[in-house]
């Protein structure tokens, strides 16, 4: 049963390469004789959209030397246009004027053919430009500036590349005829083999796109995963480079990076730390009363916020109150200073306030037969002065 949804071959069955040449040239001559003027009229139209073709890609070519770069879309649309060529330029123009001509049917399948391989291959170069241009966009911004990754951008051209030009091969000879079924699978078969040989490879690749695209991280910022905090200071291809704040250089592949709970520390708004303050239990009521002001008060000062400062519990031995700090900045090097200031401050305060901050301590207290209590300090009504 024969298949009529199969694509007719567009190069003719059963002829020779040299008899279809030796046909085109023949049929050619006695197309132009019969059909002069047509052609002359679709020659300058061809001509103008040819002239109207190359202004597009001169205002692109003009766009990019802005120095735009790939700052932008625009620039980077820009540039994939900068990369029409000529050969696709003409053969548009020839295709889209060589139906008015009423050309003979070898001469319409020879444009026809030769329009394909143009436009399969101009749109792979489209393609490949966007994508370039994309990547290029996150590792040359201004936070990935220098970055390691940047360099690797040679390997990743060679692999858009070979894949975007398979298929527009593919393609072509799917569109002139040329059974691809048996190229398509050899070429499934040897992908897959590729991939697994490589597929560490290809996985930490995938990874260095997801780091460029997805920015959990950037190059100078601080992160910590597991037990390790450290510096960005590089991230290549297939591994990332760590200086720990210890100062050993620590190395890990993308992936394994990736599939871990990875901190940003230096994406946060603030820094949080806490402290719980004992109070003497024999400090009176309403200066206990006035301890959240007076915390608050001191915090507030020296530019940062407590979002708790209060009463926390009864301990062994001292009244806790719990003061929650929070320091505007990401820094370290701006918390800690802040934080020595206001623990300063806390004890001049409490000094001026007369609100004890006792150590740990006990007090046993005996009595006597009777049953009265010996007071472990002084009465000051027993006491007696000397000279009295």
């Amino acid at each position: 049963m024969t298949n009529k949804s199969a694509a007719a071959p567009i190069l003719p069955p059963g002829q020779s390469l040299q008899s279809q040449v030796r046909n085109l040239f023949h049929e050619s001559f006695m197309w132009f004789q019969h059909h002069w003027l047509e052609i002359l009229i679709s020659g300058g139209i061809a001509a103008a959209i040819v002239l109207l073709l190359h202004g597009i890609r001169a205002w692109a070519i003009r766009l990019c030397s802005r120095g735009d770069g790939t700052a932008s879309w625009t620039a980077i649309i820009g540039r994939a246009l900068a990369k029409t060529g000529n050969f696709f330029i003409i053969m548009a123009a020839l295709q889209l004027v060589s139906g008015y001509a009423d050309p003979p049917q070898t001469v319409s399948t020879t444009i026809r053919v030769l329009f394909t391989v143009a436009a399969f291959f101009q749109c792979a170069i489209w393609v490949r430009e966007l994508i370039f241009g994309a990547i290029e966009h996150r590792t040359t911004s201004e936070t990935y500036h220098n970055e390691g990754l940047a360099s690797a951008l040679g390997i990743i051209r060679l692999l858009v590349s070979i894949a975007l030009f398979a298929v527009a091969t593919v393609m072509v000879l799917s569109n002139v005829g040329v059974n691809v079924t048996g190229l398509v699978a050899g070429l499934g078969i040897g992908g897959i083999a590729i991939g697994l040989a490589a597929q560490g490879i290809f996985g930490d690749l995938i990874a260095a796109l997801s780091i460029i695209f997805d920015r959990p991280f950037r190059v100078g910022q601080n992160i910590k995963y597991d037990t390790t905090s450290g510096t960005i200071e590089q991230i290549g291809l297939k591994s990332t480079r760590i200086r720990s704040f210890d100062g050993e250089l620590r190395i890990i592949s993308n992936r394994q990076l990736l599939d871990k709970e990875i901190q940003n520390l230096s994406d946060r708004n603030h820094i949080r730390f806490a402290w719980m303050l004992g109070v003497a239990y024999e400090t009176p009521p309403e200066t206990l009363d006035r301890i959240p002001g007076i915390l608050k008060e001191v915090v507030e000062a020296e530019g940062a916020k407590a979002p708790r400062a209060g009463f926390a519990n009864f301990s062994a031995s001292t009244l806790d109150y719990e003061l929650i700090v929070e320091v505007p900045s990401s820094d370290w090097s701006v918390a800690h200073p802040t934080r020595d200031r206001i623990a300063t401050a806390i004890l001049r305060r409490f000094a001026a306030e007369k609100i004890n901050l006792p150590y740990p301590t006990q007090t046993t207290y005996t009595a006597a037969p009777d049953g009265t209590l010996v007071m472990p300090y002084p009465d000051p009504q027993t006491v007696r002065v000397d000279g009295d």
